[in-house]
């Protein structure tokens, strides 16, 4: 009994882990895009397609304690994910960035942060993406605690 009940309070955790990740994400993103005034690019926009729904999946799954909501977010972390890959490399890469030359705005190998030489916003995106891509892959199905 004690041992199912560690499993749950786990469980817990790591989606409340994954859903503070999430709420992080989505601030930063509005705090460089509202406060410091940095122009999203298109695959920006991409990004927070795919993590703001996030923020709202894992809360409701958060305060339910309901581990179902991993087979909707591990998707669209996953999928977001791989779009924060392909932007870092068109950032860090030369050449990579003709692959899909940006139509208007701001080209989406331009770099506003750039910390320690590698840290830019879609590498924080990555970050946040594999974060909680992980935690959701630590929890188990409801079936495999009882």
């Amino acid at each position: 009994m004690g041992n199912k009940k560690s499993k749950s309070k786990l469980q817990g955790s790591l989606l409340y882990v994954a859903w503070v990740v999430s709420l992080v994400a989505m601030f930063g993103s509005l705090y460089f895009s509202e406060i410091k005034g940095y122009i999203p690019c298109e695959l920006c926009w991409y990004q927070r397609i795919f993590m703001y729904p996030l923020t709202l999946i894992l809360g409701i799954g958060t305060f339910q304690n309901d581990s179902s909501v991993k087979k909707f977010v591990i998707p669209l972390a996953l999928i977001g994910g791989s779009i924060s890959f392909m932007h870092y490399l068109e950032q860090k890469i030369p050449g990579f960035g003709g692959i899909k030359p940006c139509v208007s705005g701001v080209p989406c190998s331009s770099q506003y942060i750039n910390w320690f030489g590698f840290i830019t916003i879609p590498f924080l995106a990555l970050v946040a993406f594999v974060i909680i891509t992980f935690c959701m892959f630590l929890i188990k199905s409801k079936k495999s605690i009882e």
